[in-house]
């Protein structure tokens, strides 16, 4: 208890100091008071200039990112490798971390360890950092002595899902921003361009082409009812992203449609079978038991189709069904995924052959993103000139039509 209540009571300080070579260095330490942090800089051989307390309002609003556990995970893998303390190598993390969060954090699972708590009976009392699979691979790791191997397989899955959640987005992303766009753009020439011209038309008599008359309805939409139409647009997105959160029954629906749709279904698809492989291979790698491990592999694949499959195959398997086989009755797996299970169960391997199936399928989700990449932006560029051309010539038919009647 005394050492939970020193621990809460650590501050994070900024330093400015010269090293032995006469280098100029500067850092933060989180510590229990400035003479703390001077003792442990000396220790290190630096010469102490300068020393303050970091303000609170200089880490309010940061938040603990999964960039930040997969850095923090990578590190601490290393110093377990290289023989450092566990204890020790917590302090080192902690004070090489640029976020006061990530430090408080750390500083908090420390104190449960120094108090006797296991690893991952520590990182457990933190669910919204360190989800159920880092802690059960973490407990692995402790029960078979091979911790430093552990952590080294759980920071490279980390990345792997950075890396592949990375390209995602950055698939859906540029697309999404276009479309935003070229919405408001449209938006802003249906409101103060086309009104202009409205009003020279009007002046000079005469009947409009078709496609003039529909541009300029559409112009007396958004003049009338944009405030309409913008809130319309905000409470529909509002609703689908809450709809996602709090109903599992529409994430389901929503989870099977993406599955579904033109190009980027696939890529979703591969990522998804990716992150399942990999999840797969990193549990049963570190010895966590086939039954348990799908039960992390199904809450780690990301998507409602795939865990409800795992769900079932992992009943297959509790009541003696092999794994090839429930894959195959699951009918969502791709053929490779389960010819490499099949090999990987006869030769013993299963984890290296799932490992295998997951860099294929990264490097799969790599391609596909950058061919899709290349092919967007012709794509968008011929979309948006389409629209831009349609409301141009529509504002000038009128004027040729005018021309020719001169």
């Amino acid at each position: 208890m005394a050492v939970a209540k020193a621990a809460a009571k650590q501050m994070t300080f900024l330093y400015e100091g010269t090293d032995k070579t006469g280098k100029k260095v500067k850092g933060q330490l989180l510590a229990g008071g400035e003479t703390m942090v001077r003792d442990v800089l000396r220790r290190q051989g630096i010469v102490v200039q300068k020393v303050k307390k970091q303000s609170r309002l200089a880490g309010a609003g940061k938040k603990i990112t999964e960039k930040d556990i997969a850095l923090f995970t990578r590190q601490l893998a290393t110093m377990m490798k290289a023989g450092v303390p566990l204890l020790q190598a917590f302090d080192i993390t902690a004070r090489s971390h640029a976020n006061p969060a990530v430090q408080k954090l750390l500083g908090e699972v420390k104190a449960d360890i120094e108090t006797g708590t296991g690893l991952s009976q520590a990182f457990r009392k933190h669910p919204k950092y360190f989800d159920g699979l880092y802690c059960n691979l973490v407990a692995a790791g402790e029960q078979a002595g091979i911790m430093d191997t552990v952590l080294d397989r759980l920071a490279i899955y980390k990345e792997k899902m950075l890396a592949i959640k990375g390209k995602i987005k950055s698939a859906l992303m540029y697309p999404a921003i276009v479309v935003v766009v070229a919405f408001v753009i449209t938006a802003g020439i249906m409101i103060f361009v086309i009104p202009a011209f409205k009003q020279l038309f009007e002046s000079s008599g005469g009947e409009l082409p078709a496609l003039t008359q529909m541009v300029m309805d559409f112009s007396d939409l958004f003049v009338e009812y944009w405030w309409l139409i913008f809130l319309s647009i905000g409470a529909a997105v509002a609703a689908f992203v809450q709809g996602v959160k709090r109903s599992p029954k529409f994430s389901a629906m929503v989870d099977a449609w993406t599955l579904k749709l033109p190009v980027f279904g696939m890529i979703i698809e591969k990522a998804t079978i990716a992150r399942w492989a990999r999840t797969f291979s990193s549990l049963f790698a570190a010895g966590v038991p086939m039954v348990e491990a799908l039960d992390s592999v199904a809450g780690a694949s990301g998507n409602a189709v795939y865990y409800d499959a795992t769900i079932k195959i992992k009943s297959q398997v509790a009541t003696g069904t092999n794994l090839t086989a429930a894959l195959q009755d699951a009918k969502i797996f791709p053929n490779m995924l389960v010819q490499m299970v099949s090999i990987g169960e006869e030769s013993g391997s299963l984890d290296s052959m799932l490992g295998k199936v997951a860099d294929f399928y990264e490097r799969e989700v790599d391609d596909a993103v950058d061919a899709l990449s290349s092919l967007m932006e012709p794509l968008i560029m011929v979309i948006l000139g389409g629209l831009i051309g349609t409301i141009v010539v529509a504002m000038y038919l009128p004027i040729f039509k005018m021309g020719s009647t001169v």
